[in-house]
């Protein structure tokens, strides 16, 4: 049972954890181009440091540790850190955020080191878009990784699409197809105001599109394994399902469960906000286990009852990247 209980009686039970700020992609919503501010290297919590401290949440009720970057599959041996959270007591499930450019190298290590599920990003199927909104003309090898995470057993595969107008949303027909022909589940995802990047891209309502899915599909509810934020619908035949992540047209806090642990140590407790505590420093200081444990507890008081895309865009400042997905 969890012990994480914040200020709002939230059951807190799910740690997205930053393993790298760094990304081979330079996304139009995610990370401004010419960007340098990324963490030096010996900020980075070590893997012993983000083995402890996971460790520490695990044992206070959290089941659910989600690996996210940047991309993640840029940290040097990723795999072996994998396997170490993984064989924690309490980690029930140990999932990845990936843009997927490297997971075809990766697929099987990381099935092998206990990752059960993947969320793979894709804005796009072509060639030429997909280089325009990341940067770089990388869709050959997302292709490629997402047929080795399917042979290496992963399942379900989320494919995650941020759907911007002008950009890509007279493409969300031929994402849901692109889903149901490899067997997939498609999340649609509003984009979030954060930096100058989220408040610069063109917001699209997915309330519109997801009435307009529900008809042509004769879409009804369904749940899909996993422990964030998506409300999901699907086919009658339960063939294909689809989410939605609203978090300004029908936002979700008041069932919020998860915070954010940046690779430098930061713990981020809404994506929304600018709430923090900071980890590092105590990690590398005599601090005992208890007392670890007292300052986690401390920091999930701190969480605030909801964020303000709507009321405050400006207010957040920091990138995506630098938050940790």
């Amino acid at each position: 049972m969890s012990k994480l209980i914040d200020s709002y009686n939230r059951k807190i039970e799910y740690l997205r954890l930053s393993v790298t700020d760094r990304c081979d992609l330079r996304c139009t919503y995610c990370i401004p181009k010419g960007f340098k501010g990324f963490e030096h290297p010996p900020h980075w919590l070590t893997f012993e440091e983000i083995e402890r401290i996971v460790g520490v949440f695990a044992r206070l009720g959290v089941k659910k540790i989600r690996l996210t970057g940047g991309e993640p599959l840029l940290r040097r041996n990723l795999p072996e850190l994998a396997s170490r959270i993984s064989s924690l007591e309490g980690v029930e499930d140990l999932s990845i955020s990936t843009n997927a450019t490297q997971l075809a190298k990766h697929a099987i290590a990381l099935r092998e080191a206990g990752v059960n599920r993947l969320n793979v990003s894709l804005d796009s199927l072509r060639r030429e878009r997909f280089r325009s909104i990341t940067g770089k003309d990388s869709l050959l090898n997302v292709l490629a990784g997402l047929e080795a995470a399917k042979k290496a057993g992963f399942k379900p595969i989320k494919i995650n699409m941020v759907v911007m107008k002008g950009v890509n949303h007279d493409e969300v027909d031929d994402m849901v197809q692109f889903c149901i022909t490899h067997g997939f589940v498609l999340r649609l995802i509003e984009v979030m105001p954060m930096g100058d990047t989220g408040r610069n891209a063109e917001y699209v309502d997915l309330q519109e599109i997801k009435y307009r899915l529900i008809k042509d599909f004769g879409l009804v509810e369904g749940v899909v394994p996993g422990a964030g934020p998506a409300r999901y619908l699907q086919t009658p035949d339960g063939r294909f399902s689809i989410g939605f992540i609203t978090p300004l047209s029908q936002h979700f806090c008041s069932t919020c469960n998860r915070v954010r642990l940046s690779v430098d140590g930061t713990l981020y407790l809404c994506l929304g906000q600018e709430d923090k505590y900071e980890f590092r420093e105590l990690l590398r200081s005599n601090i005992s286990d208890a007392e670890l444990t007292d300052r986690v507890l401390e920091a999930i008081s701190m969480k605030p009852e909801r964020h303000e895309f709507r009321e405050m865009p400006e207010k957040v400042v920091r990138f995506m990247n630098m938050t940790g997905g």
